[in-house]
């Protein structure tokens, strides 16, 4: 399987739409349908209905569109990882940002990472809560912050911390 095989998937399954998909993609039609069903055959498994009027995902299809997404993300921080070591970071901390929330302690904080790790690149990502959730189980992020309607004007931050020492992983609620 190919990146560009991923890249097409996502493209025709956002759009519904083959020849919108091939536009999007600057490609033509026909080898981005060759791509699809190369995919298809390697996975074993229909991800479209496709007919003259209209293209639908298929169950196998929507099972799929959940996973690629976090394979393009996983390639994005390998990406930045190696561009932060080769700036002379040392390490990198993730922190997702939901709900429009810009926590007013959130600088302080900011600046007190980089004054007690100037090696560790600090790395802020907004995405939708329920994305940021999934990031965190997912290894994605490092930290989340979001507003918790049971917390009252309160801020809720969500860690997801791994001590590879101890080989020992949590998850910690600390309201703000």
């Amino acid at each position: 399987m190919e990146l560009r095989h991923l890249r097409y998937f996502l493209a025709v399954a956002e759009e519904l739409h083959f020849a919108r998909a091939a536009e999007r993609l600057h490609i033509d039609q026909s080898p981005l349908s060759r791509a699809v069903k190369e995919l298809e055959e390697e996975l074993g498994a229909r991800l479209f209905v496709r007919t003259t009027r209209n293209t639908q995902l298929t169950r196998a299809g929507r099972l799929f569109l959940e996973h690629v997404p976090r394979v393009f993300a996983a390639i994005e921080q390998a990406r930045d990882s190696v561009r932060s070591a080769a700036s002379g970071f040392q390490g990198q901390l993730r922190i997702a940002l939901s709900d429009g929330i810009t926590p007013s302690r959130l600088p302080a904080l900011l600046a007190q990472c980089r004054e007690d790790a100037p090696e560790v690149e600090v790395r802020l990502c907004e995405v939708p809560l329920a994305q940021q959730i999934k990031g965190l189980q997912d290894d994605l992020y490092d930290a989340g912050f979001s507003m918790a309607e049971d917390a009252g004007d309160g801020i809720v931050l969500t860690l997801l911390i791994h001590f590879q020492i101890w080989a020992i992983s949590g998850r910690v609620h600390v309201e703000i």
